[in-house]
């Protein structure tokens, strides 16, 4: 700065002027509270105004303040000098926060901000396709700035940080020795990381590599920030056999020749020991000035202070004293500066900012942010004869365009370095990984990892892996796609469900066949025993039962669910109460009280008994669609979606299936009391046998249903209908249809007759003694003479009148052989009656 000082006096920049710049230095010694004192000391008047004089307006001592290097002292030093509005240039300090100039409006500086030296580095690293580095920095502003930038500019061009190791600031804190430890464990355990980024302090540095030191670290590449790129106490420390190779950024450089000779021709050293209290304790060191005689060993003084200069600084320096003399320069060819105070630092601080100054030929102006962005040069360590050279410059990088030009001197060097750590960097992770960052860590330096299930990545290199639609898709672990999820329901292509609607068709075709010839022999004995009329309305509730089974199969719809439910619960206790009416009809002529038969038979009202039945189902049916009808569903699995009907309200579900259980109970019961009826027009046993089917196979149907999951879950219920439909079927009108194209014969009434004398005479001997010989000899005379028909007699009905009916004279011939066996008249028509009144001869009950 000395150098700079006196050689902008002598330019013609201020001697046109008839003025000249003075200075004053300071030695922070690299501490904060050092600095500030010296600041503090900077804008301290230095004249004493006594007499308790007004200094309010008194000019601050200097115009502009040079410095520091570090960034945390320029920082704090910064702050200070805003309250004057004092200049301030570093040479130095390339924390990113100085160049907020609403924080630091005075503060400028001649060399670019880290911003552009991590933009160059990730620049570099790019070319160099070395994508898997390493991070050291020291904490504070200068390393934390830093480290936020380079990693923000990585992670754009995909370069990944392994590790980031954070040294503490203060050498004197308890924590630099383990914190070193840690780094270099870290750096060891990551020997695939063959590139180290590092912006820490040169002191940091040395504690760092005497720590790696015989660590046979391997090749490596260190990347060095400009604060220790050239330095001479890392020099010192370092041999390249330990680190291998250093690719450092430093400042642009200019023409050392002048600043050179200038110490060169430091002869005079008691001269210059006297003036310089920094040379004075640095001749005083062994290694310079050899013995007491300082004199005798100026020349190697001189030299030893070339070989210790930094270039990059010096240029930097002779910047801003150059900036700080144009500036003054400026303002007194506008006004008189000869007298003290007519200058003021805020002017100084305008005249800075606003206009260009020269240097070397060469013209710089402070751009916006306050700084002069020349670039920079990035230099390869070499081993020259044992030493280190730092000088080797390889490449440049030009900020404007973010590129560099590299010098053929040394191209072929740095290809070499290049190529041989390109194949030591990550693995691309291929479609179906993803990227996973081991614990603090950046995110892009990762782990290949399979993707979990689904979830999918269907490019390289991807950061996380997709996550697939669960309602429709799924992948397995390690998947590049997704796959849809397979519908299931219970479909018409199922082998299961084509069998059952196989059955259910069947069913259909054999309900309107046994209609149909039912209504051609609706005449007959056999289809009244059957029920005539109530014989029909069961075959048509059957219908509906067995179509109630189709709509179990298919993709289930809102309304498919409500009718297959719906239809079935109807129709089925349309078919019940039918068969109910039957078996009322049975009790009522067997079983019942000869007391209670006036009253039952004026209440017994078949039709009114079968819509009374049905309503109760049909209100409870509708409250069911009203308040939580049946409705579709789809339930996600892993790797399927089930569609299926949710039944809304189970409650619901469970009393309409209960209500036809408590109808089958009844029937059960009635029917169950009129089991011995005669063999073959025997309609009690039927009912009971259907209706205990029916209990049976819904019995097991609930816990079935309860446990069973699936798209098989809807053919549970189909087969118990199924099982149903077939059971009444089966049992009511196969046997009829049998006799009526089978066993025409007895499909008539005196075959009729002949089976109730058969079951009427083994009634009477079973209910008397079997030691009467002449009820067995009566047994057999009337089994082995069958009665014929004569001619029509008649009954009188309840009204008087007379109802033809053509088994009257067998009627009556049996009345009198009942007298000859001594049997009470009643008892014995009443037995026959009884029967009669189970083919539906409805006008015989009501004359008796």
């Amino acid at each position: 700065m000395i150098h700079a000082v006196e050689s902008a006096n002598r330019s013609p920049v201020l001697t046109t002027q008839g003025i000249s710049l003075g200075y004053r230095i300071h030695d922070s010694c690299s501490d904060v509270t050092t600095a500030l004192r010296a600041s503090a000391d900077f804008t301290q008047p230095t004249t004493d105004c006594g007499g308790g004089a007004n200094t309010s307006n008194s000019p601050p001592p200097i115009m502009a303040v040079i410095g520091a290097s570090s960034s945390e002292i320029s920082i704090a030093v910064a702050r200070q000098l805003n309250l004057e509005l004092i200049p301030q240039i570093s040479y130095a300090s390339t924390a990113i926060i100085l160049s907020d100039k609403i924080r630091f409006p005075a503060f400028l500086r001649t060399v670019p901000s880290d911003l552009y030296q991590t933009r160059a580095m990730v620049r570099l690293l790019s070319d160099s396709k070395w994508t898997w580095v390493g991070m050291v920095t020291t904490d504070g502003d200068y390393g934390r700035s830093a480290l936020d930038s380079f990693v923000s500019e990585a992670t754009a061009s995909g370069i990944c940080v392994a590790f980031k190791e954070i040294l503490p600031d203060s050498l004197t804190s308890r924590d630099i020795n383990s914190a070193v430890k840690n780094a270099s464990k870290t750096i060891r355990s990551n020997p695939k990381v063959k590139v180290v980024v590092s912006f820490a302090k040169p002191t940091h540095m040395i504690y760092l590599y005497r720590e790696l030191r015989g660590q046979a670290l391997g090749e490596r590449v260190w990347v060095a920030s400009d604060s220790w790129s050239s330095s001479k106490e890392v020099l010192r420390e370092m041999d390249l056999l330990d680190i291998s190779h250093v690719v450092g950024f430093t400042f642009k450089r200019g023409n050392l020749a002048p600043y050179n000779r200038y110490l060169m021709n430091l002869i005079n050293i008691n001269d210059v020991i006297g003036n310089n209290s920094f040379l004075k304790e640095f001749y005083s060191m062994p290694n310079v000035s050899g013995d007491p005689g300082v004199g005798s060993s100026s020349t190697a003084a001189a030299e030893i202070l070339l070989n210790n200069s930094h270039a990059d600084v010096v240029f930097s320096v002779e910047m801003a004293v150059s900036a700080i003399a144009h500036a003054v320069a400026d303002i007194c060819s506008k006004k008189d500066c000869k007298t003290p105070g007519t200058v003021q630092p805020w002017q100084v601080l305008g005249a800075l900012t606003d206009s260009h100054f020269e240097l070397e030929g060469k013209s710089y102006k402070f751009g916006p942010e306050g700084e002069i962005n020349l670039g920079y040069d990035v230099t390869l360590w070499r081993s020259v004869r044992g030493a280190i050279n730092v000088n080797d410059i390889v490449a440049e990088y030009h900020p404007i365009n973010n590129s560099f030009s590299y010098t053929s001197r040394h191209t072929k060097t740095l290809t070499d370095l290049r190529v041989r750590f390109r194949l030591r960097v990550k693995v691309s992770c291929e479609p179906g990984k993803f990227k996973k960052t081991a614990e603090g860590q950046h995110t892009c330096c990762y782990k290949c990892i399979n993707c979990t299930e689904n979830h999918y990545s269907n490019n390289t290199d991807m950061d996380q892996c997709l996550t697939c639609d669960t309602k429709r898709e799924w992948s397995l672990e390690g998947s590049s796609g997704c796959t849809h999820k397979t519908l299931e329901f219970f479909s018409w292509q199922d082998g299961f469900a084509v069998v059952l609607l196989a059955l259910a068709a069947l069913g259909i075709v054999l309900v309107l066949l046994v209609g149909a010839l039912f209504l051609h022999h609706h005449q007959t004995p056999v289809v009244k025993a059957a029920g005539g009329p109530l014989s029909q309305i069961i075959l048509l509730s059957l219908v509906g039962s067995f179509v109630s089974a189709v709509f179990f199969v298919g993709h289930p719809s809102s309304l498919q669910c409500k009718v297959r439910q719906v239809l079935f619960g109807l129709s089925f206790t349309l078919c019940v109460s039918c068969i109910l009416v039957k078996s009322l009809k049975i009790l009522l002529a067997f079983q019942l009280n000869p007391d209670l038969k006036d009253v039952l038979r004026r209440l017994y009202q078949p039709y009114a008994i079968i819509c009374l039945c049905v309503a109760l189902q049909v209100l409870t049916c509708t409250l069911w669609l009203v308040l939580q009808s049946p409705r579709e569903k789809t339930t996600v699995f892993a790797t399927t979606v089930l569609a299926e009907c949710d039944e809304g309200s189970q409650v619901a579900f469970g009393v309409m299936l209960g209500y036809i259980a408590v109808l089958v109970l009844v029937c059960f019961a009635c029917a169950f009391k009129g089991r011995k009826l005669p063999q073959k027009y025997n309609e009690a046993r039927f009912i009971t046998f259907s209706m205990l089917l029916y209990l049976m196979s819904w019995v097991m149907f609930v816990p079935v249903y309860v446990t069973t999951s699936g798209k098989y879950l809807p053919a549970v219920e189909m087969v118990v209908i199924l099982i149903s439909n077939y059971g009444v079927l089966s049992c009511h009108f196969f046997p009829k249809c049998y006799i009526i194209l089978f066993k025409k014969e007895h499909n008539t009434k005196s075959a009729f007759m002949k089976n109730v004398c058969e079951f009427s005479f083994k009634s009477i001997t079973d209910s008397r003694s079997v030691s009467e010989t002449s009820v067995s000899q009566t047994e057999g005379y009337c089994i082995s003479h069958p009665y014929s028909i004569s001619s029509p007699s008649f009954f009188m009905g309840h009204k008087g009148q007379w109802s033809g009916y053509p088994y009257l004279d067998n009627l009556l011939q049996m009345k009198n052989f009942a007298c000859f066996l001594k049997v009470k008249e009643s008892s014995f028509l009443t037995l026959m009656l009884k029967y009669l009144v189970s083919v539906d001869i409805l006008e015989v009950l009501t004359y008796f």
